[in-house]
């Protein structure tokens, strides 16, 4: 997901200009100090609660794939990871919700926007905002995103679609529209982080490598749809057939062998690394933590991190990228409302259950 170098209006979805290069110590030192709330930063806690978070215990997979659908996934690898707690599911609205009352933190789709980051745009149309999925009435071609994602003032996580929406925010909803800086402060302030990509990886898979789909190799196993994507002529005949036009709350669907919850579709998940194509070439095999920096030949001055799981837009005709082992990846400072995540913990394994 990224919407830098599109047209203007779409331009403005990325919420700020792009950082420049830097490495991963200081972006992470400087996620979460722009919250209105005590001395504006976001306190790291003590030690995280891993009550609604899984332990996935350490072990060696091959990693990635020689689909030719993904060449940026090439070549497998082996990779070993240590054990750790993941969230059982993408983190809430109501957990976010309780970050910013706690904090006072503000995320980047809601502060205001400086006109030097954006030359040449009008002033009357730098104001808060993000991007928002929306269909056009009938088919298009595929080659424009612009044709199914708008700017729209005012949008953030408390409105996903922007002020014009109607109805409550679903507590137990994955939030969305939020930008790498805002996942890191949330991670941040629970004591957790964001995971690895191959945390994510090794923990989607569940044990059961080498099956189409990370929950086997039926589309829908007994006739069910065992995840929130698309279904329909993309982008503007969504049929709903898994029951939802947009984000499910979590849980709607069946868990992965190890018990979470979304490791595919419904929401986009920010991992921290960064984004390289090239990574998996030379990538070390005992916990990777990903490049020292980004690059994306298609938009080579974006700063990027990769993002995994797909989304509830995601099908075999549209973005592919919900199926195992494939990547993602997003512009750090973009948001939209089909980009969430998910924490990762350090901490002690649950102890061994008595004899």
């Amino acid at each position: 997901m990224t919407y830098k170098g599109l047209p203007v209006m779409l331009l403005l979805a990325a919420c700020t200009s792009s950082p420049k290069q830097s490495d991963t110590d200081k972006q992470n030192d400087a996620a979460g100090q722009n919250g209105q709330g005590g001395n504006g930063r976001v306190e790291q806690a003590a030690a995280p609660d891993t009550s609604g978070m899984v332990w996935i215990p350490e072990g060696s997979f091959m990693m990635g794939t020689n689909n030719p659908e993904f060449p940026d996934a090439s070549p497998v690898h082996p990779v070993t990871v240590n054990g750790f707690w993941m969230d059982a599911h993408e983190v809430t609205n109501a957990q976010y919700a309780e970050f910013v009352e706690a904090t006072g933190y503000v995320t980047v789709a809601e502060r205001a926007l400086d006109p030097a980051d954006f030359p040449g745009v009008a002033p009357e149309m730098l104001v808060p905002g993000s991007a928002v999925f929306s269909p056009p009435d009938h088919r298009v071609s595929l080659d424009n995103p612009l044709q199914w994602w708008r700017y729209v003032p005012g949008a953030s996580w408390k409105q996903p679609f922007g002020p014009q929406q109607s109805g409550e925010l679903d507590p137990g909803a994955p939030v969305v529209q939020v930008c790498y800086e805002d996942a890191l402060a949330y991670a941040k302030w629970a004591g957790k982080r964001l995971p690895t990509e191959a945390e994510w990886e090794y923990a989607a898979l569940g044990g059961n490598p080498g099956h189409t789909y990370y929950w086997g190799d039926e589309l829908k196993p007994g006739g069910e749809w065992a995840a929130n994507i698309f279904q329909g002529n993309f982008p503007e005949g969504n049929t709903s057939e898994d029951g939802f036009t947009g984000v499910a709350p979590v849980k709607s669907f069946p868990p992965n062998p190890y018990g979470l919850y979304d490791m595919e579709g419904n929401v986009w998940e920010w991992c921290n690394d960064f984004y390289r194509p090239d990574y998996y070439r030379n990538s070390p095999s005992d916990n990777p933590k990903g490049p020292a920096d980004s690059y994306d030949p298609a938009e080579p001055n974006a700063v990027k991190r990769v993002q995994r799981g797909g989304s509830f837009l995601c099908s075999d005709q549209y973005c592919i990228r919900y199926k195992p082992r494939s990547r993602g990846k997003g512009e750090v400072s973009s948001a939209s409302n089909n980009l969430g995540f998910r924490c990762v913990a350090d901490a002690p394994p649950p102890p061994e259950p008595k004899s």
